[in-house]
């Protein structure tokens, strides 16, 4: 029985210990975004639920934006479960917000090839800006002590974590490890969980010895939900959404009755709604965005000769261009889909405009006007010398004509003569 119970609490153990000696490996190669620190918070929380030894995450980013990156080092530090961030494959990069975050991790790794810099604050629009701009000098000072908080934390080289921000300084995988930047250099992931194995971390569970070598490795990559939201955090996927929303909200409008462009419509802007909510919005450029579109509606209801269009054009190009207040080219609209955008909604516009200028020019046609050219049929016989009745319309007319047509003869009304009609 001893033997028994012995062998149970065995099992037991060796069952808890392979449990906890698990690593969940994840990656991210994106810009730095809502939608980013949202993935990577629940990676953490998976990482302390499951109990994982460790969580790896393989990191190649250009950068992002700052409240993101806060989030996502506040759940670095805050996280009891030891967090490694290895930048690789060789050629990838944790540019900008990339540094904050590698900094950030229990454990910074590298793969040859790869470099780790560029942290300076980027202004409205994407531009560095004047060194002397008050504004600049804040958000330059706040990602600076931001960063020396982090190194001094994980034991890393403030000063030269510092020159990544105001300098831009970026340094390669050596020039990292020599400057006390990173841990070490790992030429793939066997060799980095070998050479992390036996390192002492410190966590908000306490202080903790990893033992990663021969730990199971759990590969967590996203889900389809995870995989929609990062689809939809696009930029570029936003503005199709809003494109789609405003041509099919037109398109009904100008075709009462249609329903499908106005389903496609609305479910567009709801869509386009959600995705700019994860996104960095300029809200004077989408309010110019929504001046061209109540132009546009106007151009419909009230015709001007094209004047509410170009200024509908214009308000949506300058709209289209600051929609996004990003930090980096990574997450701004593309410039060739703005153009063609552009051109593309310029063309429909000036479109319905010609349609309408081209309506109102035409003679209105009303009354016995509308008879003429008109097929009739003959019910009593027209000659030359005697008129006859023809049925036009459902209505009987007195017709002659300079030929002879007989009962049922079919006609064509040449003009009108009073209350008589000419046909031949």
């Amino acid at each position: 029985m001893k033997t028994i119970l012995i062998s149970i609490l065995f099992l037991f153990s060796f069952g808890i210990a392979s449990a906890e000696n698990e690593i969940l490996y994840a990656s991210i190669d994106e810009g730095i975004g809502s939608f980013t620190s949202e993935y990577i918070a629940t990676l953490v929380q998976e990482a302390e639920e499951g109990n994982y030894e460790v969580l790896v995450i393989t990191l190649n980013t250009p950068g992002g934006l700052l409240d993101a990156t806060r989030d996502i080092v506040s759940t670095f530090l805050e996280s009891k479960v030891p967090i490694v961030v290895y930048v690789a494959p060789g050629g990838a990069r944790a540019g900008s917000a990339g540094v904050f975050i590698t900094l950030a991790a229990n454990v910074a790794a590298m793969a040859p090839g790869t470099n780790i810099g560029a942290a300076h604050p980027v202004g409205v629009g994407g531009e560095s800006g004047d060194s002397s701009d008050v504004m600049t000098q804040k958000v330059t000072n706040d990602a600076a002590a931001l960063i020396r908080s982090i190194a001094n934390k994980r034991n890393k080289n403030s000063d030269f974590a510092e020159l990544t921000v105001r300098q831009s300084l970026s340094y390669s995988e050596t020039e990292a490890l020599d400057s006390n930047l990173i841990d070490l250099i790992a030429k793939n992931r066997n060799a980095l969980l070998k050479a992390i194995h036996g390192m002492q971390v410190e966590t908000t569970a306490g202080v903790k010895i990893l033992d990663t070598r021969n730990a199971k490795i759990v590969i967590r990559d996203k889900d389809w939900k995870e995989e929609l939201l990062s689809f939809l955090s696009d930029p570029n996927i936003a503005y199709i959404f809003i494109l789609l929303s405003m041509y099919g909200i037109m398109i009904e409008l100008y075709n009462p009755g249609a329903i499908f462009p106005g389903v496609v419509g609305v479910l567009s802007a709801i869509l386009a709604g959600f995705s700019l909510q994860m996104l960095p919005v300029n809200y004077a450029g989408l309010a110019l965005m929504i001046v061209a579109i109540v132009l546009f509606i106007l151009e419909v209801k009230i015709v001007s000769f094209g004047m509410l269009t170009i200024g509908g054009i214009i308000a949506f190009l300058l709209g289209s261009i600051m929609l996004i207040d990003s930090q980096g080219d990574f997450m701004q609209i593309g410039l060739e889909i703005i153009i063609a955008a552009t051109l593309l909604t310029a063309g429909l516009f000036i479109g319905i405009v010609m349609l309408a200028v081209k309506s109102q020019s035409k003679k209105v046609a009303s009354g016995i006007s509308t008879l003429v050219d008109r097929e009739a049929v003959v019910i009593n016989d027209i000659t030359p010398e005697k008129m006859g009745q023809v049925k036009v319309r459902g209505e009987i007319w007195r017709a002659k004509s300079s030929n002879s047509h007989h009962k049922n003869d079919k006609v064509k009304v040449k003009s009108v003569d009073g209350l008589t009609l000419e046909v031949e």
